[in-house]
């Protein structure tokens, strides 16, 4: 199982919202690309970037802090947000990105990431956000009336990667990964799924690794990882075993 430890970015500084609200944000750092090459030196392979200005604008805001944490990272990094557009995605893969996540689009244009997900295999990410088991979009400052498996089911032949899960409820909270929900949408339809929100320490990662067979990709985790609740280079052993 692979541990996304996350980087997001508001205004370059790195990050993390609760329940993705902007107005509660908490500031870990201003040096993007070196918190990047300390998550490296403690083993990690992979590394989730979410540009969350970029969400709410609809466009690449903190192109910068990105393109710093591509030089000082040598392993792969997952970028989403703001990423809506064809010649968008195309340009982080172009700069090194191993994939982009996309999420709005996926509710309002399929037929645009389907075609990515055609030319670009294994590159394309679908974010499934959801609060009350209804897809969220816009940086998560709109709820559709469409449930999470639904979406996760118009990409099951596309040549997705995967499907990135996130319980806006729990995230930056806290209180534990929705293991049950994340396991459930594995489990309707055939794509892989990456669990995250609210990853409190290393019971969540011995929770979700069993579940390897059942579809479950990964996990990501963050304010876990800055206050100091769960050593990386713990549960990227934990999650290598299984």
């Amino acid at each position: 199982m692979i541990v996304f430890p996350a980087i997001d970015l508001k205004a370059g500084n790195v990050v993390r919202l609760a329940e993705g609200d902007m107005d509660r944000a908490t500031v870990y750092g201003d040096d993007p690309g070196e918190q990047a090459a300390r998550f490296a030196m403690a083993g990690a392979s992979w590394l989730h970037v979410v540009d969350l200005d970029g969400a709410f604008a609809g466009e690449p805001v903190n192109a910068h802090a990105v393109e710093s944490i591509l030089t000082r990272f040598p392993g792969k990094v997952q970028l989403g947000g703001g990423i809506r557009t064809r010649e968008g995605a195309e340009r982080w893969l172009e700069l090194g990105v191993a994939r982009v996540v996309i999420g709005t689009a996926a509710l309002k244009d399929p037929e645009l990431v389907k075609a990515l997900a055609k030319d670009h295999p294994g590159k394309v990410v679908v974010a499934v956000d959801a609060r009350d088991g209804m897809v969220a979009t816009e940086g998560w400052a709109s709820v559709s009336d469409l449930p999470v498996e639904d979406l996760a089911r118009r990409f099951e032949d596309a040549g997705v990667a995967a499907l990135l899960f996130t319980d806006i409820g729990r995230d930056g909270l806290l209180k534990g990964c929705n293991v049950e929900a994340t396991l459930a949408l594995a489990k309707a339809q055939s794509l892989p799924v990456i669990a995250s929100g609210g990853v409190a320490g290393i019971e969540d990662i011995r929770a979700l690794a069993p579940h390897t067979q059942d579809g479950i990709e990964g996990v990501i985790t963050g304010r876990a990882l800055y206050d100091g609740r769960l050593d990386l280079a713990e549960a990227l052993r934990l999650g290598a075993e299984m």
